[in-house]
């Protein structure tokens, strides 16, 4: 029980990582929380700095939401024997990553949105699982060019491709998808509006 509870909070810790706000500290850049739509995540860097620090962004968030899943399935714990145990670990990590990206304790509680670290815990989740959800967003960004038409989409559709591969992890990332789709609220107010974000 003690290494479970260590896991989910190393999970969280590195999920609070911002790698948005470190980049552009590090780059000498304005904070991406005071900026553009003062989001600390890969398009509002884009947007705002460039395409390379925008890069980083991108991989260093899917990176974290990767990492402790990854690890979570293949640390050598009495957990790992039992499957029902796994995957509840497993799913634990896969949230408590999540919301540190968009709580951080780091940083004032006040994080990104998700897409990024949520498609990394895909990634970790199922290698075929991410890469049909980073599928299905990159066509649709291709339509649509806007990114959160994209993420919200892919979000809607994300429980269905996780019944159809992954069963066993439709709880979780059903939860994943709804706290996405909600830290998008103010794009979906302006998609509305007919003024994207």
């Amino acid at each position: 029980m003690v290494e479970i509870i260590a896991l989910i909070l190393f999970s969280y810790l590195l999920g609070s990582f911002s790698t948005a706000i470190v980049v552009c500290k590090v780059l000498k850049q304005p904070d991406p929380r005071t900026v553009g739509s003062q989001n600390p995540g890969a398009t509002n860097v884009l947007r705002e700095t460039g395409k390379w620090p925008a890069l980083i962004t991108l991989l260093g968030d899917a990176f974290k939401g990767f990492f402790p899943v990854w690890l979570a399935q293949h640390l050598d714990l009495p957990y790992a024997e039992d499957e029902w145990l796994l995957h509840g670990v497993v799913s634990g990590v896969a949230l408590a990553t999540l919301l540190g990206h968009l709580f951080p304790i780091y940083f004032q509680f006040k994080g990104g949105k998700g897409v990024a670290t949520a498609v990394g815990i895909l990634l970790g989740l199922d290698g075929l699982l991410g890469l049909v959800t980073l599928g299905f967003w990159i066509i649709v960004i291709s339509l649509f060019r806007i990114a959160a038409v994209a993420s919200v989409l892919t979000c809607l559709l994300l429980p269905f491709t996780v019944q159809w591969l992954t069963p066993h992890y439709l709880v979780p990332v059903a939860i994943i998808s709804i706290l996405v789709i909600c830290r998008h609220h103010k794009n979906i107010r302006d998609l509305l509006k007919k003024k994207p974000g």
